[in-house]
Order: structure tokens, then C-alpha cells, then sequence
């Protein structure tokens, strides 16, 4: 079975017609680990709607310092730190008390500190499993 372009009566081959810029495909960004439910979620939920994932495992690559300041950014570095895991009890650091760049710094060092996933879609940006506010970027991407 070959699989070919359709083609006009001629037999001229026909190319797709370009997308309209309102339709652009959106495309997100993961952060996180297979291990991690929440992060399996985000990445089912949007496979299931047909949206291009970029997925970065962090068990095998951080996430890059710019990145982590943008998150920080907005929701500030405790929302990042997932006191909860096992690699932050491992490590000791219950009672620790740093300032925001020394955590930074920490979550480079130790991205399995990090609550997963963190999701970005342009300049959208969220932690943990947050489906209605991801549904809400979609919906205002077709609205768009």
C-alpha cells in the first residue's frame, strides 16, 4: 500500500492547504517524571487532545535555571518545592530556611525536589495537576 498526496483530475499531486494562524497547533512544555501520577496525567490529558508535548524528564536532564525563575516568578520558589517527596526528607531539609536564590539554586542541583509537573503553554505556566485551568487555555486558544 503506498500512501500518496491526493491529487487533482490532472493527477497532479495536491500539497495540504497552509493552517489559518488562528488554528495554530498549540504546543506545551512538561517538567516532570515518569514516576509521578500527576505528571502522567498532564501528559494523557493532553495527548487524549491531540496538543504537540514536549516532554523533559527530570530524572535524566534538569530543567534549565531560566525556566525554573520563570515559574518562580509567578508563583514563587515554595510553590516549587515539593515538601512532601521522599528526596526532600532524604536530604534533610525539613527545617531548612534558604533565600529564594539559594533555592533556585537547590532545585537546579536537585530537580526531584521539584512538585511535578510543571507545565508551560507560551507564557502560561502552572504546577501540579491543574486540568481546568489547562482546559481553560485551550478553550481560549480556539476562541482566539
Amino acid at each position: 500500500m503506498s500512501l500518496r498526496r491526493p491529487a487533482d483530475h490532472c493527477g497532479r499531486t495536491l500539497s495540504p492547504a497552509p493552517r489559518p494562524a488562528y488554528l495554530a497547533p498549540v504546543e506545551v512544555q512538561i517538567f516532570g517524571t515518569m514516576k509521578s501520577a500527576d505528571t502522567r496525567k498532564a501528559l494523557r490529558f493532553f495527548a487524549e487532545r491531540r496538543v504537540r508535548v514536549h516532554f523533559v524528564d527530570l530524572t535524566k536532564r534538569a530543567a534549565s535555571p531560566g525556566e525554573l525563575r520563570r515559574f518562580a516568578q509567578k508563583f514563587g520558589v515554595n510553590a516549587l518545592v515539593d515538601t512532601a517527596s521522599k528526596r526532600f526528607r532524604d536530604l534533610g531539609l525539613t527545617h531548612a530556611s534558604f533565600a529564594e536564590p539559594r533555592w533556585l539554586d537547590r532545585l537546579g542541583e536537585e530537580p526531584l525536589l521539584l512538585r511535578t509537573p510543571l507545565v508551560r503553554a507560551g507564557s502560561r505556566l502552572s504546577i501540579g495537576a491543574a486540568e481546568p485551568e489547562w482546559m481553560a487555555w485551550l478553550d481560549a486558544e480556539r476562541t482566539a
